[in-house]
């Protein structure tokens, strides 16, 4: 059956939603009071869109958005759709060397931020990167290192010189003769790109991921029908809007399904979500392992009411099979739903399904998405494997970006002649039809000539009573080439030695897999999406241990 979003555009799915479930939740944000239906959804995503248009904003033009978890992001995104902008979403956790080279990068003409959260100041990194803002009128920026670069659009605070704010925008937009969204909506197609999304690799500069309104659709549709969505269903939203668990599984996923979206903060917080639920009896969850753990380990944990969970998603970097099991009994997820892609699979390759067994979702990422082709291949030969052998997971189908921006090598680097999209993480094909990953091709330690793949110690590492999270990494060793590393968290009031864990393994795990080195720690270098920055602790072990000089032993 061929899904009803297929050859349509984002402004035109947001538009029948409206028209056939108006009187639905669409926006939610607890802590603000705001609540939108879907009607009044659009018509805020009609006023930006007008908007856009009266700053000289329309198809093909890159717009950057720099932002927490706010309204006018959600609302941003959907205006720009409607009229065939890109969507540049930048993660708020950027500092100006950053910044500086998503501006250039993306050629974007118009960048819309918040004035600041804790402790960032956007609106003085933005003065750092770009000191012309302060001496332009608004409209009329002309900057050296951006010179695409004319519109600066406060979505919160009062704007700095040079900048108008979002109102401001939207009252220019209500003034304007320019043609409406409608018009410009009727002249879009649904592959043409419509978000970029910078993949955050762990060496060199972020690459720029070109998406279309059909990759985002037909991802958002199978990946709702996989948690049985309805418009019924009320979707928590912890995940940050920048990324595409945020924008997709869960923005474009509940206008697809005229579901609501309940957002709890401008960033994660543990209480937030817990009390987002509760106060809106929430149907799904989304988030990445590290947050289940928060919610779960909170202290107002064992009081809640959360029985309206029934789905969500539990994704963005390998769960642990504990994790899992603990959502499931204690948070009553009963049909939470293991999700695995990348940002150059808009973003699911694989996934698992509300009634597949519980082993077999704490066990694997499920099946392809219906219209994903996916291949195990060998690493450096491509020879294609069989059941059972780890290699390279590859794909091809509908969720294939389009390719990265003003990067033609590192496209053709990704992605083949006949359409198969290099992932670089290693999985293996159960007979059953499901994949289980195991890590990735540059994560894999080599110690001795014997492969270890991270994944599999920490697994391992998680059935120990104490231990909360683990993450096991490669550092260089002058006898054996690389030697393991765990960085483990205890869970609260558990005490255990380094010496206690290795023995465990060594009692348990091939000798080879045995950490050799183990620290304890109370936190992990994370990204904003709650991926764990094991590059980092890689770097911060090196100097720690003097290993330096052993790098290219």
């Amino acid at each position: 059956m061929i899904p009803w979003v297929d050859g349509l555009t984002i402004g035109e799915v947001l538009r029948r939603t409206a028209a056939e479930h108006g009187e639905h939740d669409a926006l939610v944000f607890p802590q603000s009071g705001l609540k939108l239906n879907y009607r009044d959804f659009d018509r805020r995503v009609d006023e930006a869109a007008r908007g856009l248009l009266a700053l000289g904003i329309g198809r093909g033009d890159h717009v950057a958005l720099w932002a927490t978890n706010v309204p006018e992001w959600v609302i941003l995104q959907f205006a720009t759709a409607r009229i065939g902008a890109v969507l540049v979403t930048v993660n708020p956790a950027y500092r100006p060397f950053e910044l500086r080279y998503v501006l250039e990068q993306s050629d974007a003409v118009a960048l819309f931020l918040v004035d600041r959260f804790k402790s960032s100041d956007y609106f003085a990194m933005l003065a750092d990167v770009c000191p012309e803002l302060a001496r332009s009128e608004p409209g009329h920026l002309q900057s050296c290192e951006f010179p695409k670069l004319r519109w600066i659009v406060s979505l919160k605070g009062q704007p700095p010189a040079g900048a108008i704010s979002f109102s401001e925008m939207c009252r220019r937009g209500r003034s304007s003769s320019v043609p409406g969204p409608a018009d410009c909506q009727a002249a879009l197609a649904a592959t043409d790109a419509i978000n970029i999304q910078y993949t955050s690799g762990t060496t060199g500069f972020p690459k720029a991921a070109m998406l279309a309104h059909r990759n985002l659709l037909l991802n958002a549709y199978y990946v709702g029908d996989c948690q049985r969505f309805g418009p019924d269903d009320r979707i928590c939203i912890p995940v940050p809007f920048y990324h595409c668990f945020g924008c997709v599984l869960g923005t474009i996923c509940a206008a697809v399904y005229g579901a609501a979206m309940i957002v709890p903060a401008e960033s994660f917080h543990p209480l937030a979500t817990l009390d987002a639920i509760e106060r809106e009896r929430a149907t799904a969850i989304y988030g990445v392992p590290t947050m289940f753990i928060a919610q779960l380990q909170h202290e107002s944990f064992a009081g809640r009411d959360l029985s309206s969970l029934r789905t969500g998603i539990m994704s963005g970097s390998p769960c642990p099979i504990e994790v899992m099991k603990e959502v499931v009994d204690r948070m009553g997820v009963r049909e939470i739903t293991i999700a695995y892609g990348q940002t150059e699979a808009s973003p699911v390759i694989t996934q698992t399904r509300c009634d597949d067994p519980l082993q077999l979702r704490v066990e694997t990422v499920g099946r392809p998405l219906p219209g994903l082709e996916v291949s195990i291949i060998e690493a450096g030969t491509g020879t294609t494997l069989g059941d059972n052998q780890p290699g390279e997971l590859c794909m091809r189908g509908h969720a294939v970006m389009l390719g990265y921006y003003k990067n033609p090598a590192a496209t053709a680097a990704a992605i083949t002649p006949d359409g198969w999209l290099h992932t670089g993480d290693v999985a293996v094909r159960q007979p059953n039809g499901c994949y289980r990953i195991t890590g990735r091709i540059k994560d894999m330690v080599i110690r001795g000539g014997e492969n270890v793949y991270p994944r599999e110690v920490e697994e391992f590492l998680f059935t120990h009573p104490a231990v909360e999270q683990a993450a096991v990494f490669g550092v260089p060793d002058l006898k054996f080439v690389e030697e393991l590393c765990a960085w483990i968290k205890l869970k609260a009031g558990a005490s255990v030695s380094e010496d206690e864990l290795r023995s465990y393994c060594r009692a348990r795990l091939a000798h080879y897999k045995v950490p050799r080195y183990i620290r304890l720690v109370s936190e992990f270098p994370q990204t904003v999406t709650g991926k764990i920055q094991k590059f980092k602790m890689r770097e911060a072990m090196i100097a720690e241990l003097g290993l330096r000089e052993h790098e290219t032993a």
